[in-house]
């Protein structure tokens, strides 16, 4: 998706200020540094004075953005937010003028132009045509001054919609974005995160405008983009001159552009269907060719090259089969072509890859998308919890092709429930991701463990993880170097047991089932509290779970996002002689719209069973439920705090 950041405090004063080069800062520039500013948090290093953008399409689809964009520095850390930058492509767009000024408290400006610059790629990708220049001023800037900067690109778009966020995380004094179309065009936009931004229309310009922005502050589970964002799409009326750049008036337009932009580059040559013959050797159901076919799509190298419509089409998969090598997009195309030589039929899907609530169906643009999946048409004999039912194309099973560590079955836990395209021509519809239940990503742990009469522990654990939190454990085994491997599992073993001693660490993957093991034996001194050599306290809750109990501020802000996900335990623990039980903590029951957490007591034959189970459902829920949110994991965190006492008989 192209993006347009550009910023204007005075559209009068564009032109002019455009020029204003040497030591000295352009008028727009002085007249933010006269803003007066509140007071902020300390916390808070930096607020944004002006940042406004206006974009001005010519008769002939050339698109002209003008930015101005200024901060005060409030503190120390704020120095490392004096960076001006500008985002361009290199074969449909330039850089026409890129200044800095930086005003400091004693009013000495000192300016940065050519000199100053640097113009970097992607790192992320072998080769694209993206670049963002750069000007750091960090260094020279202080509490107190003035940083802003200037730019003008132009760029020729694949089409006319644009984002503006008017805000990251710093408080915003002022925002605004403007659009000058040619005569016979107009626009339209949809709000994110904000009550709808009315628009200031004057003949063809538009403009809209928010003020006083507070800070965002990042809260546990919150959604991945908090801060207010407008989508704008503009195009020419009936009978106005029209470049022939694409506009899309529904989903479906979306998916007959990007079919007739991928679906030739999927074609199945002879090589390819003798990969898929030999990948699918021996196998008979359905199933388990999608399977062998997707474990090969999953180890093809990931790189990215990204070059003319290669950043929207994918490379032919006679190419990716021959280079071994490609990008999400690359993988499902390749895969559609091994299918489709085992008549299989699939399609590309469109999908935000890192927050499910990203994706917003009223914004109709492929825009919103930046990651490519599959769905593969099954029949009714394939059964896996990733399957949804298309009203026109039937079953479809949904898989990242890009995410070695999920297997077919599965799906990132950050696509569930994701609004995604299913590219299919005239048939392609935006539609809801599907979502695993909880027991579909579960973690069951038994530990059998003895406790001494000095209140020493011996344990052994073992853990079965499926689903996404089998992808959890996956994901650490094999990014960890063995030593850091032990030493994380040492820690998550501490937080619960102190000081205790890991002697065994045994994992093994699964990954083809979906399953990962973890088998664990330590020991603990002095776990259990001996109090006047007659009390022993401890807790059975032994070792802490790995989804770390959150949401302890008193007041919330931003809407709280809940995966799905279930925990079973069950410790089998042998008392130590000449002690009985002398008080158990009460077994709780509690069950909510979000979920349910249960614990039990039991003692028979010198032994405590303790068991704990939570189910937890997926979905986002609004601040203003924050409170009953709050007070279920809450009660889940004090009953595995609470103690059993044992008394000396």
């Amino acid at each position: 998706m192209a993006r347009f950041t550009a910023l204007l405090f005075f559209l009068l004063l564009s032109a002019s200020s455009s020029l204003a080069f040497g030591d000295d800062a352009p008028g727009w520039l002085r007249q933010a540094a006269t803003i007066p500013v509140p007071t902020y948090d300390k916390k808070v290093s930096t607020v944004v004075l002006v940042d406004n953008s206006t974009i001005s399409v010519g008769e002939d689809g050339l698109m002209t953005t003008v930015s101005s964009y200024a901060i005060r520095i409030l503190n120390r850390e704020g120095r490392e937010e004096a960076v001006a930058a500008v985002g361009y492509e290199t074969d449909t767009g330039k850089v026409k003028d890129f200044h800095a000024w930086l005003i400091k408290p004693s009013g000495q400006v000192k300016s940065y132009g050519k000199d100053e610059t640097i113009d970097q790629a992607d790192l992320n990708d072998v080769y694209d045509e993206s670049r963002v220049r750069k000007i750091v001023a960090g260094n020279d800037a202080e509490p107190g001054a003035v940083f802003g900067y200037q730019t003008t690109t132009e760029t020729r778009p694949f089409f006319y919609q644009s984002i503006w966020s008017f805000q990251k995380t710093a408080p915003v004094l002022s925002s605004r974005l403007t659009v000058v179309l040619p005569a016979g065009w107009q626009a339209s936009s949809v709000t994110f995160n904000h009550a709808d931004v009315p628009v200031s229309v004057n003949g063809t310009t538009y403009s809209w405008e928010l003020r006083d922005l507070a800070p965002l502050e990042w809260e546990p589970a919150s959604p991945t983009l908090l801060a207010p964002r407008l989508a704008v799409k503009y195009f020419p009326t009936e009978g106005a001159k029209n470049p022939g750049v694409r506009s899309f008036e529904s989903w479906s337009d979306v998916s007959r552009w990007y079919t007739d932009l991928s679906d030739s580059q999927a074609a199945a040559d002879e090589r390819i269907a003798a990969k898929a013959r030999e990948l699918t050797a021996g196998v008979k159901t359905e199933l388990d060719k999608i399977r062998a076919i997707g474990r090969y799509a999953q180890d093809i190298q990931y790189i990215s090259v990204q070059i003319g419509v290669g950043r929207w089409r994918p490379h032919t998969a006679s190419e990716v089969l021959a280079k071994s090598y490609g990008d999400c997009k690359d993988k499902a195309n390749l895969m559609r072509a091994m299918l489709r030589s085992l008549n299989i039929q699939s399609y590309p899907v469109l999908i935000f890859s890192g927050d499910s609530t990203y994706v917003n169906e009223a914004w109709i643009s492929p825009g919103q998308f930046n990651h490519c999946i599959i769905a593969i048409k099954v029949s009714d004999e394939t059964k896996v919890a990733t399957i949804i039912t298309h009203p026109a194309l039937g079953r479809l099973l949904i898989f990242d092709a890009t995410d070695d560590n999920t297997p077919i079955g599965d799906l990132p836990e950050d696509e569930q429930g994701s609004f995604a395209l299913i590219a299919a021509g005239d048939l392609g519809t935006l539609v809801k991701m599907p979502e695993t239940p909880p027991e579909s990503n579960s973690v069951d742990r038994q530990i059998e463990a003895s406790l001494s009469s000095d209140g020493s522990l011996n344990a052994t654990v073992r853990e079965r993880a499926t689903g996404q939190r089998a992808v959890d454990y996956r994901r650490e085994f094999r990014n960890l170097s063995r030593p850091e491997y032990i030493k994380r599992v040492e820690g998550r073993i501490s937080r619960g047991a102190t000081a205790a001693q890991v002697s065994k660490v045994e994992p093994i993957d699964k990954s083809s089932e979906g399953r990962f093991d973890l088998d664990i034996e330590f020991s603990a001194f002095a776990y259990g509290q001996l109090m006047q050599d007659r009390l022993l306290v401890f807790k059975p809750a032994i070792v802490s779970r790995r989804e770390a109990l959150f949401l302890t501020d008193a007041v919330r802000r931003h809407p709280i996002v809940l995966d799905a996900h279930a925990f079973t335990e069950t410790v089998h623990l042998k008392l130590p002689a000449g002690f009985l039980v002398d008080e158990l903590p009460d077994a709780l029951r509690i069950d909510g719209p979000f979920g349910s957490y249960k614990t039990t007591y039991e003692v028979k034959d010198s032994e405590l069973v303790f068991t704990r189970t939570l189910a937890q459902r997926a979905g986002t829920i609004p601040a203003a439920q924050y409170q009953t949110v709050r007070s279920f994991f809450e009660r889940i965190r004090a009953a595995e705090q609470a103690p059993v006492v044992l008394a000396r008989k």
